[in-house]
């Protein structure tokens, strides 16, 4: 597989990760939900910490903003590694599920890094209203964005039978994290070098010596 192929892979998430974000920003105020299916809703949240909202702030002795700034210097570094890694590959002229694999991941963690480094830029605040697009009060600066988040799938809502200890009468809710386009592309790419681990790093049989 040739870098081309790789970089309309990443150009494709990207582009429908963005599109999909600026729009939920531009139409939908915060906390906002629409129900597609009875399974499936877009729910409008802002994500300012890393997987599953944790911030660093609730992990080590620093504020919020500190916390911001280092978990998005993390992630450009860890964009450059990635993005390395995706080169050298395709130089080496890997598997191409390696290849596709670390695309998906590459174009996912940059899809969100854009979030985190610019969008606190060129928008404005959601809450109690629609965000507007470079906006002349933005509601933040560069590298503290917010990552916007919006696929939601609740598939099973329901609640504890009485008879379960200590959880009966309790909410159930599977499945529970709002992620987006860049999330997925992530997801995909790490399933497939788990799923397809053999294809993406096949073993070099050593020829026996007559």
């Amino acid at each position: 597989m040739n870098l081309k192929k790789s970089l309309l892979i990443i150009f494709l998430i990207l582009l429908v990760d963005q599109i999909s974000k600026i729009y939920i920003k531009t139409h939908f105020i915060l906390g906002e939900s629409v129900d597609v299916f009875s399974w499936f809703k877009i729910l409008f949240i802002e994500n300012e910490g890393a997987a599953w909202g944790t911030k660093l702030s609730d992990l080590l002795p620093i504020s919020e903003t500190n916390g911001k700034l280092v978990l998005t210097i993390f992630r450009l570094f860890a964009i450059v590694g990635i993005g390395y890694w995706l080169w050298d590959i395709i130089k080496k002229n890997a598997p191409k599920t390696l290849i596709i694999a670390v695309s998906l991941i590459f174009a996912g963690a940059l899809g969100n890094i854009i979030d985190s480094v610019l969008y606190g830029t060129i928008f404005n605040e959601s809450v109690g209203q629609v965000s507007t697009l470079f906006s002349n009060e933005p509601y933040g600066k560069l590298f503290y964005g917010k990552v916007v988040d919006m696929l939601y799938f609740p598939m099973i809502d329901t609640t504890w039978p009485d008879w379960v200890p200590s959880l009966g009468g309790k909410s159930f809710r599977f499945f529970e994290p709002v992620f987006n386009i860049a999330d997925t592309a992530i997801s995909t790419g790490v399933g497939i070098l788990i799923v397809f681990n053999k294809k993406a790093f096949p073993k070099t049989e050593k020829k026996e010596e007559a």
